[in-house]
């Protein structure tokens, strides 16, 4: 905010605050240092995250013994293994509404209780009947855990550091990824009885560490506007901005985008019911949606489709098997293996964290899916080569090792993390809980698609066949990405109307928006109150306040 305030010297050609252009205003020169309040509710709203990455994780192990234990067929074990990701459609249909009729904070603690009692369940689990009921009350706690914790981070988190705020979800199901592996080994030296039991069981420590920690965390200051409590969220704004004058910015924009006068500042006030509990919003986004909001609805259910088509999930949760295929034997080898596998998504989920703020969104995002095409041809080629060559061949072996290293590198720098981040800073104030949603229930229905049919597929056109299959997709992917995705990178969650609106044409906008000028030396948001040049994006035709999204 530094900008706002700075007096241009009459000697330099540096541009008045009144003349600067808005993505200077909005991009300082010098980065604020980061909030630690901020970054600690980030820290335990992700930590629900890590429930599905354990639960993909520990499943690619378990599954080897419970088919063992149980006399599963492959058409069982394609079943369990992805059904949990179609179970979590209804937990995470159930969170948005959910979510704005008891809050943010509430609904993560739900999350972490409907996991608890379904890792339970799924530890006491006496045939696969009972399994399967246990997967179904784990994925509605799933669902609900990938619904909020990228939309409470974004709202919570100040615009200088929400993308790497915002990033955590995907970094703790890494997190969960690798420990989901490391249980596997730990497990594996119990009784077949008993190893899958405590693999899956023991799932249920991390939902009573986040509840535990929500206690602590504040409630998310749009929610709180939304319900008319003023005071309390400016109060949340103050301790999580980078900056007094940042906080009173971010609740101008809140309070503005809610339909609520800027001159309102009584610390409760009443709003109707309709806009403090989301009533109509479904109307609005899928019935009679503005060409803004089409365009974002297309934006966020693009990239949750092509994040999971391209077949990561197959690769996580089947690993031990492609790593079977390519000529890994020993089962102490293969759990190995794939515990290389979810440190080195670990790692470079840690590493693109750090660039999403500097570098933006659209360079990563399509370096990590070029990446990922690369990596996924080779691999193809590789397993197609083991599968046509009657003796071992070693340098194949190592290629299909090195490639999947290298395919979930590319994804956890890019992709991963920024189908989360982007889904959840793109839908305006009032359609975003049950925006983000519907990208996690798409994201999980292509997962269980993909992780359902992975076997079959590999038998039906051979492993090598799949994976050229799921390369073509992420070159589809990386055509989407670059048509239709603008950069939203340091701008603020009620500023992104400006960018939306046309798929093809939105280059321009964005052209227009760097060389606007604010007018009479207002910050952005206030400019874009009075016209600006930004485009409206109204929620249902029209706009029910001037600034309102």
């Amino acid at each position: 905010m530094a900008e706002h305030k700075a007096m241009a010297n009459p000697n330099s050609n540096v541009l008045p605050p009144e003349k600067l252009p808005v993505e200077d205003v909005e991009s300082p020169r010098k980065r604020p240092p980061r909030n630690k309040y901020a970054f600690a509710c980030a820290i335990l709203a992700s930590m629900t995250s890590i429930l599905l990455g354990y639960d993909i994780g520990v499943m690619s192990g378990a599954a080897i013994y419970i088919k063992k234990d149980l006399h599963l067929n492959d058409g069982e074990v394609e079943v369990m293994v992805g059904i949990i990701n179609l179970y979590s459609l209804l937990g995470s249909a159930i969170a948005g509404r959910t979510s704005d009729w008891v809050g943010r904070r509430y609904t993560m603690v739900i999350a972490g209780a409907i996991f608890f009692v379904g890792a339970i369940l799924m530890g006491f689990a006496t045939n696969y009947a009972f399994l399967m009921f246990g997967r179904f009350v784990a994925g509605i706690g799933v669902g609900y855990a990938l619904m909020i914790a990228p939309v409470y981070t974004a709202e919570v988190s100040p615009a200088s550091a929400r993308g790497f705020l915002t990033s955590f979800p995907e970094v703790f199901i890494n997190s969960g990824v690798l420990l989901g592996y490391v249980s596997n080994y730990g497990f594996s030296k119990l009784p077949l009885t008993l190893g899958w039991r405590f693999m899956l069981g023991i799932g249920c420590v991390p939902s009573v560490l986040l509840a535990a920690g929500v206690l602590a965390m504040p409630e998310s200051p749009r929610w709180l506007v939304m319900q008319g409590r003023l005071g309390d969220a400016r109060r949340v704004l103050q301790r999580t901005s980078d900056s007094p004058e940042e906080a009173n910015l971010r609740l101008a924009d809140i309070k503005s985008a809610a339909g609520i006068p800027d001159t309102c500042n009584d610390e409760v006030i009443t709003v109707t019911r309709q806009k403090s509990h989301g009533e109509g919003v479904w109307r609005e986004l899928l019935l009679h949606p503005t060409p803004a909001v089409r365009h974002v609805l297309i934006a966020a259910v693009g990239i949750h489709f092509f994040q999971q088509a391209s077949g990561i999930d197959a690769v996580v949760l089947y690993s031990p098997r492609i790593f079977e295929k390519a000529g890994v034997k020993s089962s102490d080898h293969k759990l190995l293996a794939t515990i290389a596998v979810g440190f080195c998504k670990t790692v470079f989920i840690l590493i693109s964290t750090f660039f999403l703020d500097r570098v933006g969104r659209r360079p990563l995002l399509l370096t990590s899916v070029a990446g990922m095409i690369i990596s996924l041809t080779a691999l193809a080629s590789g397993l197609t080569i083991i599968d046509h060559s009657g003796e071992k061949q070693m340098w194949a072996i190592g290629l299909c090792i090195a490639t999947t290293l290298t395919f979930v590198a590319s994804f956890s720098m890019g992709l991963g993390p920024i189908a989360w981040v982007y889904s959840s800073e793109i839908f305006p104030l009032r359609l975003r809980a049950q925006g983000a949603s519907i990208g996690v229930g798409v994201n999980r229905a292509t997962s269980g698609l993909i992780t359902m049919t992975f076997l079959s597929l590999s038998k039906g056109i051979t492993i090598g066949g799949a994976f050229f299959l799921y390369a073509a997709v992420a070159a589809v992917a990386w055509t989407f990405f670059f048509t239709v995705l603008p950069e939203t990178q340091g701008r603020t969650l009620e500023d992104m109307q400006g960018l939306f609106g046309s798929l093809t044409g939105w280059r321009a906008v964005a052209r227009k928006l760097k060389l606007e000028v604010v007018e009479d030396g207002k910050p952005p948001a206030a400019a874009a109150g009075s016209g600006g040049g930004h485009v409206q994006l109204a929620t249902n035709g029209r706009a029910e306040h001037p600034n309102q999204i």
